[in-house]
């Protein structure tokens, strides 16, 4: 299996937990991360002033966060694609926390 290799160039807030991320080969995604912000490291970036200090890591060349969270450039890149798979796991995680069973195929595009 082919993992293509992008790397994030810049970013743009665009809306409340809303970035234009453009990437290292020319394009840019629009990602509205709201529904994905669940579980241990991507619930705490609900708080606008912690998703707010969202930087470019210029070693790995991808958003980051202080509390350690991040997004593997490639998920970042076709999130039209991986956006979907990663509501689900999201959701699965507050099911998993609450006690409940969710009905959310699991998904190997997130690792967290």
């Amino acid at each position: 299996m082919v993992h293509d290799i992008y790397r994030v160039v810049s970013f743009d807030k665009v809306a409340p937990f809303t970035l234009r991320v453009h990437f290292d080969d020319g394009t840019s995604q629009v990602v509205d991360f709201r529904p994905v912000l669940q579980g241990e490291m991507y619930g705490p970036l609900q708080d606008s002033s912690l998703f707010d200090q969202v930087r470019i890591d210029p070693e790995v060349h991808t958003l980051v966060w202080p509390n350690g969270a991040d997004f593997d450039p490639a998920i970042l890149h076709n999130w039209s694609e991986a956006g979907a798979a990663l509501k689900a796991l999201a959701e699965k995680w507050v099911s998993a926390k609450h006690g409940t069973t969710g009905g959310a195929a699991r998904s190997s595009t997130a690792r967290r």
